[in-house]
């Protein structure tokens, strides 16, 4: 779900020349900036390695539920997928900007009692000691999906149906906890062309990052219309 906002931000934005998106599925879509390489095993991109070099950035958004999974078998998703692609990428694109997608509550200390937290703070702290030009991690919260973007997975979409009608109360309640799949593809793509104060983002800094401009114009255009207004005001007034 994640990946699909964030891909359709990196086709909407001029700024992007290219991209290329390695997954186990096709995304059906057809755009000039798209190249997609389908592979059954990711854990394992040196047979790609030519085709995903020169790149400016890496949006890892893969992902699982680690419901039903002991921490063997989450680990392998999570941490040595990860670190695996993280590894490759750095050695073919050393300048490259690397994001991970983690979650809100990842434990650093990776000593923690929540088995999925521990494992995202060991993978994001072993992210962090790759050589990349900077690597993040974004820890959202809940994610409203926008513009018919939809998750594969069949309980997450039961939830996102149910809490379809309650994000206004949400928002307005929990501001903080709440964003959505496009402010997450707006603030990679702005982290990755002027980075980032720091390395982990919660829910809070993803949505002023990516808002933060599109306030700064309205401001703007708000500004620029009370002066007209009043420069209108001024020119009539002696009639």
């Amino acid at each position: 779900m994640v990946g699909q906002g964030v891909l359709r931000e990196c086709l909407l934005d001029p700024g992007v020349e290219s991209v290329v998106v390695i997954g186990r599925n096709a995304t059906g879509q057809q755009h000039e900036k798209l190249d997609e390489i389908v592979l059954g095993d990711l854990a394992d991109i040196s047979a790609i390695e030519g085709e995903i070099s020169g790149y400016d950035a890496c949006f890892f958004c893969v992902g699982v539920s680690a419901v039903g999974m002991n921490e063997e078998a989450y680990g392998r998703v999570t941490y040595d997928l990860t670190i695996s692609v993280a590894r490759t990428s750095a050695k073919l694109n050393p300048v490259m900007t690397f994001i991970y997608v983690s979650g809100s509550g990842t434990d650093s200390t990776e000593r923690g009692r929540i088995m999925w937290a521990r494992v995202k703070g060991k993978t994001e702290n072993a992210l962090l000691q790759i050589l990349f030009k900077a690597v993040y991690m974004f820890r959202p919260g809940c994610i409203q999906p926008l513009h018919r973007i939809r998750t594969k997975t069949k309980w997450y979409a039961a939830f996102y149906g149910m809490m379809g009608p309650l994000y206004p109360v949400w928002k307005l309640f929990f501001p903080r906890y709440v964003t959505t799949t496009e402010c997450v593809g707006r603030a990679m793509l702005k982290i990755a062309k002027r980075g980032a104060p720091k390395a982990v983002l919660d829910n809070q800094d993803i949505n002023s990052i990516a808002t933060t401009d599109r306030d700064l114009a309205l401001a703007a255009l708000s500004s620029f219309v009370h002066l007209i207004e009043g420069q209108q005001t001024l020119l009539r007034s002696p009639w």
